[in-house]
């Protein structure tokens, strides 16, 4: 597990500024109002934070964006990092900083004074996700972030307010190294060892094995695993915090995918190891839910497989019959992923009742093609659960952008020898993803499919993450969590 830039608050304390190591950071709203810190660091500094707030390069710095001013005279730190943040900042706006900050910093311990500013442990979350990386299948140790103290008006209830959010970097965390992981080492078998780990949180964590999923009739799912020597497996985290029907999370996690028989061109197959994406954020939320005693029943479920070519791998013309019944004509065995979530979803609502359900998958290219790399796919049977979910997005600043279903759209899916097709062309391909999962999910039972394929893993650095696995959905989930689920 990568570890977190450790983390304390502390009152505001202007003696002894002077003789900090590291990097010194001041939050400054862009009206530069200068702040009793801010006028003891103009003077220990003798008027370069006056010289720097008039600038016109204070001018061009952006909210959430640091202006650093190297070894400034009369510090012994490295860099006197400002940030440009309003006194009342959103969720967003505060992590926002806080990584920017934590960017500046680099593996330097950083000081901030943000004196009266609000959410210094929204800020302080910022700082700790920005400070990712992943070091585990490297040789040579690099150095860890160092420590980061927050010096504001009340930091005690900071440090408790903190907790929670320390429990969703924990989950972050969890879901960014387990996407990160290669294919080699988080096998099947690995990937459920780490999850069974998770009983130590106070979760139950069930295991199936392949004799079990055959029994149930999970033929769907079994055949997408077939062609590979790790066996599949699905596993059950259930969280019980709260009254009433659980919340079902349902996690796409193949391990590798190299389209199996319908093989996927060579360029580009090794970031195929995060094919697993939906599972670690499911994972992910579990994790958080458990360290933050979440007042909530909200029960995990991930379909663990390899998707592979072999002499025993799934053809493309075979039909398999669903947990549910129904006969799937593989087209492509390339559109795994919806075969896993059928019979996964069909088993989360006989065997757990839930009250709502949502799965998330690296599903589609189109969907990459629709939305970029900013924004997850959401399509919805139920406009308010939609909603609501949009809404813990927004907060989170977490991008999602809903997309429609419609009967239309099943006649993509139409197979002369089936009940369905596994796949129904190029057109509207994410959206006949989850038309093809929606014939698993019950009239009545209030569903979110969200495609996570442009957004768990990115080429860039974001906000709040270096380029690479990113966490997405961790916070958006938890925040639905806390808005909709929870008792009191």
């Amino acid at each position: 597990m990568t570890d977190l830039r450790e983390t304390a608050f502390a009152p505001v304390e202007f003696d002894g500024l002077a003789e900090i190591d590291g990097h010194v950071a001041l939050a400054m709203n862009a009206e530069a109002t200068m702040s009793p810190g801010a006028r003891r660091l103009n003077r220990m500094t003798r008027g370069a934070v006056e010289r720097a707030l008039g600038s016109d390069a204070w001018e061009k710095v952006k909210p959430g964006e640091v202006m650093s001013l190297a070894w400034p005279a009369g510090l012994a730190a490295k860099a006197l990092d400002i940030v440009k943040l309003e006194r009342r900042p959103s969720v967003s706006e505060a992590r926002k900083a806080g990584a920017a900050l934590a960017q500046a910093a680099g593996a330097s311990a950083t000081t901030v004074l943000v004196e009266n500013t609000k959410r210094p442990e929204e800020l302080a979350l910022g700082l700790v996700l920005r400070g990712y990386g992943f070091t585990a299948r490297k040789s040579k140790t690099e150095d860890a972030p160092g420590t980061a103290t927050l010096m504001c008006k009340a930091p005690e209830e900071a440090k408790d307010a903190y907790g929670a959010a320390r429990a969703v970097a924990e989950g972050v965390f969890f879901t960014r190294d387990l996407v990160s992981e290669p294919a080699n080492v988080l096998t099947t078998t690995e990937f459920a060892n780490r999850l069974e780990a998770l009983r130590d949180l106070g979760l139950e964590v069930e295991v199936m094995e392949e004799a079990e999923l055959e029994k149930l009739g999970m033929g769907s799912l079994l055949c997408v695993g077939q062609g590979s020597d790790s066996p599949s497996r699905v596993v059950t985290m259930r969280w019980n915090g709260g009254e009433g029907a659980p919340l079902a999370l349902v996690g796409k996690g193949v391990v590798f995918d190299t389209g199996g028989i319908s093989l996927k061109p060579a360029a580009g197959m090794e970031d195929m190891t995060m094919d697993m994406g939906g599972a670690g954020v499911v994972a992910g939320v579990m994790k958080t839910l458990a360290m933050r005693k979440a007042r909530a029943n909200v029960v995990g479920l991930v379909g663990l497989v390899e998707n592979m070519p072999s002499g025993n791998a799934t053809r493309p013309g075979d039909i398999v019959t669903s947990m549910k019944g129904d006969t799937i004509e593989v087209i492509n065995t390339d559109a795994e992923g919806r075969l896993v979530l059928a019979d996964v979803l069909w088993h989360a609502q006989e065997a757990e009742k839930p009250a709502a359900m949502i799965d998330l998958a690296t599903l589609t290219g189109a969907a990459i093609i629709a939305l970029g790399h900013d924004n997850a796919a959401v399509l919805s049977n139920n406009d308010d659960f939609a909603g609501d979910f949009l809404k813990a997005a927004r907060t989170e600043g977490e991008g999602a952008w809903r997309l429609p279903l419609g009967e239309s759209y099943d006649k993509q899916l139409k197979s002369q020898k089936a009940d369905m097709k596994n796949v129904g062309g190029r057109p509207a391909g994410t959206i006949t993803a989850a038309q093809f999962l929606q014939r698993f999910v019950k009239d009545d039972m209030p569903w979110i499919h969200l495609d996570i394929a442009g957004v768990a893993q990115v080429t860039k650095d974001t906000d709040l993450a270096p380029k690479g696995a990113t966490g997405w959905g961790v916070m958006a989930l938890d925040r639905l969590v806390r808005d909709k689920f929870e008792t009191e």
